[in-house]
Order: structure tokens, then sequence, then C-alpha cells
């Protein structure tokens, strides 16, 4: 049976509240519905659908602090992407917060990307249609 669509990615983060006000603050998701759980966390929304999960420590956890400095163990996850509206006002927001980010274009498509980092240091990529596309900003990967 083959996929139908994506559901959503979780993230076991280190600072809970950090980054859901990163997720909703710069990437522009809003904190929904999630039921009643017995450990911290978030499920945040992308048009409706809740897409990235978040899961702060649990008392049970071992070595919390030890395990809150490290980066979770998550293979070869490279990064998360999200289709988007509004470069202009993206790039101020990631400036405004002091947020470094690198912008492309995609040759042929003209779509700018951004990419930068969330509070955890996974990599988010939000993608920008064509018409929003100012120039060439950069050479694609």
């Amino acid at each position: 049976m083959p996929a139908m669509s994506l559901n959503h990615y979780t993230i076991r983060v280190r600072n809970l509240e950090a980054t859901k006000d990163f997720y909703t603050g710069i990437v522009g998701l809003t904190v929904g519905d999630r039921p009643p759980l017995n450990f911290p966390g978030y499920w945040l929304y992308c048009g409706g659908v809740p897409t990235v999960h978040l899961i702060g420590y649990r008392a049970t956890d071992p070595a919390i602090a030890d395990e809150a400095a490290k980066p979770a163990a998550t293979g070869r996850l490279d990064h998360i992407a999200f289709a988007c509206e509004g470069l202009k006002d993206m790039k101020a927001n990631l400036e405004g917060r002091g947020i470094t980010f690198d912008e492309r274009v995609l040759p042929r498509l003209n779509m700018t990307q951004l990419f930068y980092y969330d509070p955890d240091g996974i990599a988010v990529e939000c993608n920008f249609p064509a018409h929003e596309t100012v120039g060439q900003a950069g050479s694609g990967y």
C-alpha cells in the first residue's frame, strides 16, 4: 500500500517554549489541538494540518541535563521544507530576529529558497513562488 501524504514530523527539543516560539514566530505555524498526552509538547499546524510535533523532556528520561545538551540522533535528516508566501516579509522577520539565512534561487524554476536553522540545529527550508523572486539571489544548490 503506497503512502498517501506526509503526516507530520516530530522533534525532541532542548527547549520546548523556545522551539515553539521559533516555529510560530518565524515559520508561521500555529499551536493547535493536541491529545492529553502524559508528556510535555505541542502540535503545530500548517494550513490546518498538525505538521510539526514538538516533544519536551519527561521526568523519566535518563540524564535529562546531559541529553538536552546533545543533538538528537536523527540519522541522515538534512532539512524540513515548507511551501511559503511572503518572501519580503519572511526575510524582514529573519533579519529582525538576527537569524542568519542562506538565500538561493532554483535554476529554471526561479523559486526563491531561504535556509536557516531552528533552535535544535535542524535546517528549515522555505520555498517561495517564482513571482516573488527578485533577480537572481543565488545559484541554487
